[in-house]
């Protein structure tokens, strides 16, 4: 039993810490480089959504993600 519940634990974990790494290389890479120049067409409070994500936006998500 106990052998069961150590891999179903690790089981989860890895999908968990999979997710939060898909969710940081989108964020990071997709929205603050490869898709900076689609974003800019979009502005959020005066300024371009692409540089908005760059700066601002990634930090706000990592801490979200940090606390999921």
């Amino acid at each position: 039993m106990v052998e069961k519940s150590r891999e179903e634990y690790w089981r989860r974990n890895i999908k968990l810490v999979t997710l939060c790494m898909i969710i940081w290389f989108i964020v990071s890479f997709g929205f603050g480089i490869i898709l900076v120049h689609p974003l800019n067409a979009i502005h959020l409070g005066g300024y371009k959504l692409g540089f908005w994500f760059a700066q601002q936006g990634s930090m706000y998500i990592f801490v979200a993600l940090i606390f999921f």
